[in-house]
Order: structure tokens, then C-alpha cells, then sequence
């Protein structure tokens, strides 16, 4: 009998050491994600800023730019004097794993049409984590190797809400396909919610000022 029972015990002992290990990892890869990609992700942040920042002091950079690679500074004054980060080019995986992405099919900074950006809200830094704190008026500067643009938000990113198919929010005058930009505009993207969400806020902003960098 008493083998009997030993025979009937261990199967779930073994069932239990495996649920054991299972929530282990579970929450082990949770860790990770929203812990240590952080610490990773704010390392190659302050890299790719500190970079960015030397080969602009080195002279006229070269035209186009690899997915991953940084391209503008970003600032967003209501986040403290100290928040910047950098946009780098593309928003895949990849490249939203090292900061901010640019959409590559919409415009650069301070040109005619639609310059977009995204930013993950929780992982990899969280560098839009408190956009949705964001209100109408607010300011965002872009740095770029020539000029400091600024721009002014239309509206609080928390009151537009977009299902993964308006793509419209990425047109080069929003809501008006097909019709010619005239005017610099701003639009910044990030989950809706701070868990995985395919939604997505959005916030536009227009250009209230360009001021040229000086060299020396």
C-alpha cells in the first residue's frame, strides 16, 4: 500500500515542480521585460544622444540614415528641464528598443508635411510613458544637426484614440489624402494603454517656431 501511494504521489509532485518552474519564468521574463529592458534600453539611449551629438560636432553628416540610427533629439519641457531622448530611424522592434522611432515614410523635421514619431508607453525605457499626461499647448522641441524646431500640441493625445488600420494619422496633412502639405506638422504615437494594446494615442502638433544652430 505504501508503495501504492508513493506511485500516485509522485507524478504530482512532479506535475507541481513543473508549475513551479513554469511561474518562475513567467514571472522571471515579466521582470525582465518591464525592468531590464529599461536598463538596457536608457544605456543605448544616453549612447546614441551622446553620439548623435559628436557627429554633429564633426562636421555636415551624411544624407539618409540606416533603420536604428539616431537622427533628432527630442525634448518635451513638461517631462523636466533634463528629459531628452533620442528619435532614431524606423519603428520596428528593433529600433523602438533604442528610443523613439521615426515613422521613415513621413517627412524629417521642419519640412512640409507630417514628421511622426512613436515610443513605447511601458519596455525598453518607457520613454512615452507619460505622454498621455500631456495637454493641448504643450511644447515639444526637435534638435536636428542645423536647427531647433518647436512645436505646439493641437490637442492631449489622450483624447485621440486610433485602431492600428487608420493609417491616416501618418498622411502628410492628416485626414486629407492625396493633398499637398504646406505646412510643418508634428504627430507623436504610443499605446493607448500601459499593457500591451494594439490601439494606439495620438497627438498632432504645428511648428510655432526654427531657430538655425550656430556653429562654433
Amino acid at each position: 500500500m505504501a508503495l501504492l501511494n508513493r506511485w500516485i504521489s509522485q507524478p504530482w509532485r512532479v506535475l507541481g515542480v513543473l508549475f513551479l518552474v513554469a511561474g518562475l519564468s513567467v514571472l522571471g521574463w515579466v521582470g525582465w521585460q518591464y525592468f531590464g529592458t529599461g536598463i538596457t534600453a536608457n544605456r543605448t539611449m544616453d549612447r546614441l544622444e551622446h553620439d548623435l551629438r559628436a557627429e554633429w560636432a564633426s562636421g555636415p553628416r551624411r544624407s539618409g540614415a540606416s533603420p536604428g540610427t539616431p537622427i533628432t533629439l527630442l525634448r518635451i519641457p513638461r517631462f523636466g528641464a533634463d528629459w531628452e531622448k533620442p528619435v532614431v530611424e524606423g519603428v520596428g522592434e528593433d529600433e523602438l528598443a533604442r528610443g523613439l522611432g521615426h515613422y521613415p515614410q513621413t517627412q524629417l523635421p521642419g519640412e512640409p508635411g507630417n514628421f511622426a514619431i512613436a515610443g513605447h508607453r511601458v519596455t525598453h525605457g518607457s520613454p512615452f510613458r507619460k505622454l498621455l499626461e500631456l495637454r493641448k499647448g504643450d511644447q515639444v522641441i526637435v534638435e536636428t544637426a542645423d536647427a531647433v524646431y518647436t512645436y505646439e500640441l493641437n490637442g492631449a493625445p489622450r483624447d485621440l484614440t486610433v485602431k492600428p488600420a487608420d493609417t491616416w494619422v501618418l498622411d502628410p496633412v492628416p485626414g486629407k489624402p492625396g493633398q499637398t502639405p504646406t505646412k510643418p506638422i508634428l504627430t507623436l504615437t504610443t499605446c493607448q494603454d500601459l499593457f500591451h494594446s494594439p490601439d494606439r494615442s495620438v497627438a498632432f502638433a504645428h511648428l510655432v517656431s526654427q531657430q538655425p544652430k550656430t556653429s562654433g
